[in-house]
């Protein structure tokens, strides 16, 4: 369906793409990755012929479509389902000519081809296509230009999906979306029966929809069949067979430059010598391991508070004189971890500022510890950043009367040390700048942390190192995200946003992807009938406490037993403290690693086992 052969794209003197090629299976499901500035955006323009590269093609076959959102996002006073049913460009023709021909023939062709198209049915698949991302009859009726930039993106993708393209171009289609909508798009994507090429960073997306992952890396693609996770493992292994390869060679590139330092005086060997010095020449370096260091988040961990942090006494909350929610009653401790779920518009931002103390409360009481202090993260910080400062200025003016090196340290929890510290923010990629942001708003170790959709500008690999660092951080954590698996690994409780008002839900969150699925018919998961034990907070805490610590010392664990890995494989990669081991000592060091990993383990699961039962 899509061949790309030797692409080649140069940018400002650098090269992007360098030679990418791959075949992809028609009608398959790609998923293209690869770390922030990559590459992703500039193969997607080459394939939707919106770039034309220095040297390749991307071939199609003749008179396949191509379908792509463009950056403009819709506007004017057309509603939603007008601007999503003018997208078949060849239904609208058709019934326009159905309304204006009088040739009686033409007629007939007309009207057997929208049968053919299945015209009829076009406006009952362009609201149910509009309802699966959020909007409901009313907004389906409303001018576009009433709507929020997120909102009218919203639309663009509704429409591209409407026109059924033989080739789907999606670069993040779910950066717009709540996880309803995520959820609603992966169904749709699923039963597509064209080639699909979708940008995202999403594990569980990935592994939801795609059948093959297209990677992007150094400029050069590679095509893995399955989903994300297969695509790990076989990456894994295929750097496992690469640290091989080059311990090899570099052993045997010692032992020719040797021979040849020893051989080329003398005359008996010196043709021996040549031919080694040829064969050195000759021989293609096989590329190191990267070892990225901007794949750091780590969080400063607070001053210790009594509990509650918050608790919320039939509040009240909104703007102007309306209140959005009512009958707030919540607490939040120091060891929380809350995902506030919920569609987009029923107030889960609204519920954060309150909590971050940006909104007050109209009505009810809203109780909070004198001392704590609350890190607040939106994508508006991210927009607002200044393009013309650096990092180190950044820092340096929000955190008044800090020295250069506590200034120097911040920076550094985040990636941003030496040269980064003083790149100016306008040429930082998006994942670089939520970096900074986050660095910004956890300067002072705040004993809260509340953070909106973190992840729209974030790679896998940084969202795992964010996962982990959230893992390791000993304050509360609320968090808005789509991303599922952010939720999975981070959240233990669930609080529903949702009817004017906010409540704990009763269940986990596959019962909350089956409740969203089932067209929310359902009721909500009730507890098991029987007799009920009485529920014992403290304990529950302390078992939630036990999961968090154990997968983060499962992480700190397997962090170590693969720089052990690289230290036995590759040894001019590895790290300081591992480079001066013997080998004994290294393969002894892995096996305890291995066996703390496994103990971690264990306790892991004993203790999820007891959350459950309880």
């Amino acid at each position: 369906m899509l061949n790309l052969n030797g692409i080649t794209v140069r940018l400002g003197g650098r090269t992007i793409l360098d030679g990418a090629t791959a075949a992809l299976p028609p009608g398959s499901r790609v998923g293209l990755i690869g770390r922030n500035g990559a590459g992703k955006s500039t193969l997607v323009r080459v394939i939707a012929g919106m770039l034309e590269p220095d040297d390749g093609t991307a071939d199609m076959p003749k008179g396949a479509r191509l379908g792509y959102i463009a950056q403009e996002a819709p506007s004017g006073t057309a509603t939603p389902f007008e601007t999503v049913l003018a997208a078949d460009t060849e239904r609208a023709a058709l019934m326009l000519e159905s309304e204006t021909s009088e040739d009686p023939d033409r007629l007939g062709d007309v009207y057997e081809r929208l049968i053919a198209i299945d015209a009829y049915t076009a406006p009952m698949r362009a609201a149910q296509i509009l309802l699966g991302l959020g909007f409901d009859e009313e907004m389906q009726q409303r001018p576009l230009d009433s709507f929020s930039g997120g909102w009218k993106m919203r639309v663009a993708l509704a429409a591209l999906l409407f026109s059924q393209p033989d080739l789907l171009l999606l670069d993040e289609p779910s950066n717009h979306l709540d996880l309803e909508a995520v959820m609603w798009l992966e169904d749709f994507l699923v039963g597509y029966k064209a080639t699909i090429v979708v940008v995202s960073h999403e594990r569980d997306f990935l592994n939801n929809v795609v059948d093959h992952i297209l990677h992007l890396q150094n400029g050069k693609i590679t095509l893995y069949a399955g989903g994300y996770d297969s695509f790990e493992r076989q990456r894994a292994e295929r750097m496992a067979q690469l640290a091989a390869a080059k311990a090899n060679q570099d052993a045997q590139r010692a032992k020719l430059q040797d021979y040849v330092a020893r051989n080329s005086a003398r005359a008996s060997t010196a043709k021996q010598a040549q031919s080694r010095q040829k064969m050195l020449a000759k021989m293609q370096p096989i590329a190191e391991l990267a070892n990225d260091p901007t794949l750091s988040f780590d969080f400063p961990d607070p001053s210790e508070l009594r509990p509650p942090l918050i608790t919320l006494d039939m509040a009240s909350v909104g703007y102007a004189e309306t209140p959005i929610l009512k009958r707030l009653n919540m607490r939040l401790d120091p060891d929380d971890r809350v995902a506030l779920l919920g569609r987009n518009g029923n107030g889960k931002t609204t519920l954060a500022r309150l909590l971050a103390a940006q909104l007050a409360p109209m009505d009810g009481a809203m109780n909070a510890s004198g001392k704590m202090k609350v890190g607040y993260f939106t994508q508006y910080q991210v927009e607002e950043l200044d393009a013309d400062d650096t990092p180190l200025e950044h820092m340096t003016r929000i955190m008044k009367g800090a020295s250069p090196a506590a200034v120097r340290a911040q920076l550094g929890r985040f990636g941003f040390s030496g040269d980064k510290a003083v790149g100016k923010v306008g040429r930082m990629s998006g994942g670089e700048k939520a970096r900074l942001a986050l660095a910004l708003i956890t300067r002072d170790a705040p004993h809260m942390l509340i953070l909106d959709e973190p992840t729209n500008h974030l790679d896998v690999d940084a969202r795992e190192a964010l996962i982990q660092a959230l893992n390791s951080y000993t304050g509360a954590v609320v968090l808005v995200s789509h991303d599922r698996h952010m939720l999975e690994m981070t959240a233990d409780r669930l609080v529903l946003v949702d009817g004017g008002t906010a409540r704990e839900f009763d269940g986990s969150l596959d019962d909350y992807i089956a409740f969203v699925l089932a067209g929310d018919k359902q009721d909500e998961p009730k507890a098991k009938k029987g007799k009920a034990k009485p529920f014992d907070r403290d304990a529950d805490k302390a078992r939630r406490k036990t999961i968090r610590d154990c997968e983060a010392e499962i992480a700190r664990l397997t962090t170590d037993r693969n720089a052990l890995d690289r230290a036995m494989f590759d040894p001019k990669t590895a790290e300081p403290k591992f480079a001066k081991l013997a080998m004994s000592e290294l393969m002894k060091r892995r096996a305890d690693v291995q066996a703390q990993i496994e103990a971690a383990e264990a306790t892991w699961l004993e203790a999820t086992e007891a959350l459950e039962a309880a």
